[in-house]
């Protein structure tokens, strides 16, 4: 007989992704200690990041989405399934470029995205952020009220000469709110964390508030309360005054939740800031398009407005002057400048005609254009940079598992050194009451939310800043990488030059003036699509030179090309198809490709072509030097070329690599780390791939191949040489960042515990420390939002 059942069913082999929102985070322990759970189930591997509430899970086997999501729950913390996340991926398969940048592809069987699901990552992102902002309303809520009840309770208990003998309850009537309503989400999160046998942050501020209250309500209940100021009977023995009566804790108990909630605000806040280049990335598309349609009858085309999420491929849309792009696409029809800064960082417009591509987001300047869909929805660039990004952020560096580490088993030693406090206190002075303080503030004191934020805050904001500026970092772990590189390699072709074909050079034999040169050889090349052909004909359509029109052209393959011109047989070509070439033409005085054209079996003219360098390239050799980091070049090309280069941008000879066949790329690379060199990578091509993979670090750039950007560890969307040097920098400037707020963090805890242990801080100025500490640690990060290399 057979069975059948609803659950997928799924190949062991089979390696399956899922990101999942969690809620009910408050610190580093809670994030290793869901990490720790998940991590137990046979096949899972789970990364879990604070900042972000996410956690990003691969598992096989067995094991499904509804094991990962009960075991999360039964944590004692809340999980959904991020709709639009990662799709299954079948273990070994490699992601191009099509799903990393520009779609999600379905690998390992998983189902098609259809343009429907333009919006799901960033109806998801939207969602997510809008919980986040919920949040923080929630939590100022309370924050406010708890200010404003708690004022005149430490007015009462504080300021000295003040006497009401209902003084007590008063103090009980307005700091039971704060206490059990406005602390409600520390006491409720470690009820949660005790009843699965765990320990967090909030375990610490709950014990720490309540011991207080409670020790206070009790004395008041019972007829024990002191009815003058904490200020005049402090100092009594024991806590107790000559009258036999008691201190109360209930300005310690209200001050401590008081500041530690304005502090979780403030660092709500200041985290969603860090979240701003998400945010801005989905910003970046237009919400609507005007799409040409052919009416059936009439055949007549006309303009229809409709949402961006029901374009599709093929669609032809229409992009006035000012207007965003509104998805990938090719120009069919007019010509203008576009501004592509907000998705690549390129800082000046570019110029598009019919053909060219465009990248959906970027801003129209000036002509009319008709443009042809050719990627929409979760396909797009833009949708792959901001889920690029959003991986980026979830990946955690080397240097925060030490942090996750230490905060595993923080909090349960903690707890220890509160009660031990609390007991050689109350030994050594016979006072409870100065011995429960002292314990307090050990407690309130110790809590780890900097540890928890030191990373994942700068790594939210520096790989957010990044895409900004057209950087796309793929994990934590490549600034670590950063930071160890030593020696960068570059590409020659499409790295340092432009790698397109430009005419150089025009030399002509006799008194045959140049311009009627390059008419004849673009008139014969117009029929070709060689690089040097097309090299030609577009310098003479730059100099507004009009070629005639050229008859019976015909292709010599590896030599040239020939036609008609007027009657006359034109040859464009070797020089050894003709039978003349003239002195004055037979060695090129340029480097690079060069060809002749002539007539009658004479030379008349030469044309040198070569793949120029690009502007910028020089001045980021200069600045990587500056770096101590020295530039090799790398390329197949001949050494009298590569050395050509090599001189144009001041790379010096001894570390120029030429004549290197293409599959023997990684091998260079491999023979530099050989000799101790710890090496970054620069291309941009499919021979480059596999030099990408074999480097330290691997950048490629932007306008390469799809293979080239999967083998990099950091992609630039920006063509330029001198991204690679923002990316290094920005890279080493967030780990900088990393290393200061876990160098506060841990330097914070460690200084302040001892402190407090030997009663040198109060409750309510731990409290207020703790909370600081916080926000100082998300505020450093926020730096990050205005780095620029400048400044």
């Amino acid at each position: 007989m057979t069975q059948t059942t609803d659950r997928p069913q799924h190949d062991h082999d089979e390696v399956r992704e899922v990101d999942l929102a969690i809620t009910g985070m408050t610190c580093a322990s809670c994030s290793a200690r869901i990490e720790k759970k998940l991590g137990k189930l046979d096949g899972v591997e789970a990364v879990v990041n604070l900042a972000t509430e996410k956690a990003t899970v691969r598992y096989a086997g067995a094991v499904t989405v509804e094991d990962l999501l009960r075991t999360v729950r039964a944590t004692g913390y809340g999980a959904e399934v991020v709709r639009g996340g990662p799709q299954p991926e079948a273990a070994g398969s490699t992601r191009t470029p099509s799903d990393l940048l520009v779609g999600t592809g379905t690998p390992g069987g998983g189902s098609a995205r259809t343009p429907s699901d333009l919006l799901v990552d960033s109806g998801t992102h939207e969602i997510h952020l809008d919980h986040a902002v919920a949040a923080e309303d929630a939590l100022k809520r309370r924050a406010l009220v708890a200010a404003v009840l708690t004022v005149p309770v430490v007015i009462l208990a504080m300021v000295p000469g003040i006497h009401l003998d209902s003084s007590p309850w008063v103090q009980l009537a307005l700091a039971t709110p704060v206490v059990l309503w406005a602390g409600w989400p520390f006491h409720r999160a470690a009820a949660l964390n005790a009843r699965h046998g765990a320990s967090t942050m909030d375990t610490l501020v709950s014990i720490g508030v309540l011991t207080a209250y409670l020790w206070s309500a009790v004395v008041v209940l019972t007829g024990r309360a002191s009815s003058m100021s904490g200020m005049s009977d402090m100092g009594s023995a024991n806590g107790v005054d000559a009258a036999g009566t008691t201190h109360l804790w209930f300005e310690t108990a209200t001050v401590v939740t008081t500041f530690l909630l304005i502090g979780r605000w403030m660092e709500a806040r200041a985290t969603d800031r860090t979240r701003d280049a998400l945010r801005g990335l989905m910003s970046l598309g237009a919400k609507d398009v005007a799409v040409e349609r052919v009416d059936p009858t009439t055949r007549a085309t006309t303009e229809v407005r409709i949402p961006v999420d029901q374009l599709g491929v093929g669609d032809r849309f229409v992009v006035r002057p000012g207007e965003k792009v509104a998805t990938d696409g090719r120009v069919v029809e007019g010509s203008s400048a576009v501004d592509a800064s907000l998705v690549t960082g390129e800082s000046l417009p570019v110029d598009v005609a019919t053909g060219d591509d465009l990248v959906g987001g970027s801003i129209n300047t000036t002509g009319r254009l008709v443009v042809e869909a050719t990627r929409v929805g979760a396909d797009t660039t833009l949708a792959g940079i901001a889920r690029l990004v959003e991986r980026a952020q979830t990946t955690k560096a080397p240097i925060q598992r030490l942090a996750d580490r230490v905060s595993a088993i923080f909090v349960p030693i903690v707890l220890v050194l509160a009660a031990l406090t609390f007991l050689g206190w109350w030994i050594g002075t016979g006072d409870p009451a100065r011995a429960l303080e002292i314990a307090i503030a050990v407690l309130v004191i110790a809590c780890p939310c900097a540890l928890g934020l030191a990373t994942p805050t700068a790594l939210l904001v520096g790989t957010g800043r990044g895409a900004r500026l057209g950087i796309l970092i793929k994990g934590a772990d490549v600034l670590e990488d950063t930071r160890r590189i030593d020696t960068v390699v570059l590409d020659k072709t499409g790295t340092v030059t432009s790698g397109e074909m430009t005419l150089v050079d025009v030399a002509t034999a006799g008194r045959l003036p140049k311009d009627q040169a390059l008419r004849a050889a673009a008139a014969v090349e117009t029929g070709s699509e060689h690089p040097v052909a097309r090299a030609i004909v577009a310098a003479a359509t730059s100099r507004a030179i009009e070629a005639p029109r050229a008859t019976d052209f015909a292709s010599l393959p590896g030599a040239g090309a020939r036609a008609a011109i007027k009657g006359t047989e034109v040859t464009v070509g070797r020089a050894d198809l003709f039978d003349d070439v003239p002195q004055e033409l037979a060695r090129p005085t340029v480097d690079g490709t060069t060809v002749w054209v002539g007539w009658g079996g004479r030379a008349h003219a030469s044309l040198t072509v070569a793949d120029t360098v690009r502007r910028s390239s020089q001045r980021a050799v200069r600045d990587l030097a500056e770096l101590g980091l020295p530039a090799y070049l790398l390329t197949g090309d001949h050494d009298q070329a590569a050395l050509t280069v090599a001189r144009d941008v001041g790379i010096p000879v001894g570390r120029v690599i030429a004549d290197v066949r293409p599959e023997d790329k990684h091998a260079m690379i491999a023979d530099l780390q050989k000799r101790g060199k710890v090496v970054a990578m620069v291309g941009d091509g499919v021979n480059d791939a596999a030099a990408l993979a074999q480097a330290d670090l691997g950048i490629a750039m932007g306008t390469g191949t799809d293979v080239a950007a999967d083998s990099a560890d950091i992609v630039l969307l920006r063509s330029e040489l001198p991204a690679v040097v923002d990316a290094i920098e920005l890279s080493r400037a967030t780990l900088r960042t990393i290393k200061q707020n876990l160098g506060w963090a841990f330097g914070y805890n460690i200084a302040a515990i001892p402190l407090a242990m030997a009663g040198l801080l109060n409750p309510m100025i731990a409290g207020a420390a703790m909370a600081a500490s916080s926000v100082l640690v998300v505020s450093n990060s926020l730096r990050l939002r205005r780095w620029s290399r400048e400044g």
